[in-house]
């Protein structure tokens, strides 16, 4: 009897495990026909023809549009960002555009923490990296150092090393002129010494030297970008610049003469007409970002392993203040109203491009002129007050 019982127990025993089994077999099954469950498994495995770019700061005004050019010519894109700076407004258009699955990924996640960064690495499998993401502003750096030295110089460390444990080769970093300071004589190549004079240009020039040491001791493909005042947005519309309310401010002269022009606020503010400029303003070499995300992508083509690659991204054409504001004007057909006061800390006399090495080494030209960038830009500033809210 109790040879039975014992029996039947374990007839019934089997009988689950099997039921178990099967439901389980189902369910994975039905997870790998998922759509989520393929396009998981996009992001984490190489492929053959397609290029796996990770964009840090790709919610940023820069981030994104680099975002839309690269999946508009075929990449396959995850972006990393913590929306400090950047705009969930800007990643719901860009899913929008691109609703595929295997296309684009959102990664909500802090570069400065390691623990997430070397998951996120783990998880998939990136071919690039285009480093975007940084606190990017002259004062607010001068004001704030060590946030500017953390966020930039030391997430890039962190940044870098978790490429190197991943086996990932290619690296298109994102720097800055500020790199130079204040250079003795115009235009600036990229042979000019580097002097930064703001704790924004020496994060951003550490971050650099960071990126280079590391090259001399592996065979990783590296192209830094030093790119100058960065205006316009996208001309078919779909993104454009919305800086946070509270850094209006600290932002760029573009979107305060934008503002000035909506009557978001009662004019432009020009810090320093003391300089020792033609006209008593700081001149600079307004780049548009469609241009810059072409070089970019141009540099990316262009990436070979254990080359290193440093290209300055200007127009070669400087202008001032005073001239750029007279520009807005024209774009915008408002008269601005403009309220001149002392320098701003940190800031530069004269800085403009020589960018005759990218346009040798990787056929690259600046399209936009400034009235033309500046157009595009207003539009889509005249349609968003609000930005993408």
């Amino acid at each position: 009897m109790d040879l039975l019982v014992m029996s039947k127990r374990r007839n019934n025993i089997t009988k689950k495990l099997l039921l178990a089994a099967g439901i389980t077999a189902i369910c994975l099954l039905i997870f790998r026909t998922s759509p989520g469950f393929s396009s998981f498994m996009k992001f984490a495995q190489h492929e053959p023809g397609v290029t796996h770019v990770l964009v840090t700061g790709g919610a940023g005004f820069i981030g994104s549009h680099a975002t839309v050019r690269l999946l508009k010519d075929s990449y396959r894109v995850t972006i990393v960002d913590n929306l400090s700076r950047g705009n969930m407004g800007a990643i719901k258009v860009l899913q929008e555009l691109f609703p595929e699955p295997g296309q684009l990924q959102f990664i909500y996640a802090d570069l400065g923490d390691a623990v997430a960064v070397n998951k996120i690495f783990k998880r998939n499998a990136f071919d690039a990296v285009m480093h975007f993401a940084a606190v990017a502003y002259v004062g607010e750096s001068t004001q704030e150092p060590l946030r500017y030295y953390h966020n930039i110089t030391s997430n890039t460390l962190l940044l870098v090393k978790a490429m190197a444990t991943h086996g990932v080769k290619t690296l298109i970093y994102s720097s800055t002129c500020a790199t130079y300071g204040e250079p003795e004589k115009m235009p600036i190549t990229e042979g000019t010494p580097q002097a930064p004079i703001n704790p924004y240009g020496k994060a951003k020039k550490m971050a650099e030297d960071i990126i280079l040491d590391f090259s001399k001791t592996s065979d990783i493909a590296v192209m830094i970008l030093r790119y100058f005042n960065v205006i316009g947005s996208d001309p078919e519309g779909k993104l454009g610049e919305a800086p946070r309310p509270e850094l209006r401010e600290q932002g760029r002269i573009s979107g305060a003469c934008f503002d000035a022009a909506r009557g978001i606020i009662p004019g432009l503010k020009i810090r320093g007409v003391d300089y020792n400029t033609p006209d008593g303003t700081c001149i600079r070499d307004y780049i548009d970002v469609t241009d810059l995300i072409d070089a970019h992508v141009k540099a990316l083509e262009h990436a070979r392993p254990s080359k290193v690659g440093i290209y300055n991204v200007g127009t070669g054409k400087d202008s001032s203040v005073k001239q750029f504001v007279e520009a807005c004007k024209r774009a915008t057909g408002v008269d601005i109203k403009i309220e001149y006061l002392t320098r701003r800390p940190g800031d530069y006399a004269e800085v403009y491009s020589d960018p005759s090495k990218i346009r040798r080494e990787l056929n690259w030209i600046a399209r936009y002129t400034l009235e033309e960038s500046l157009a595009i830009a207003w539009r889509w500033q005249k349609i968003h007050r609000n930005g993408y809210n």
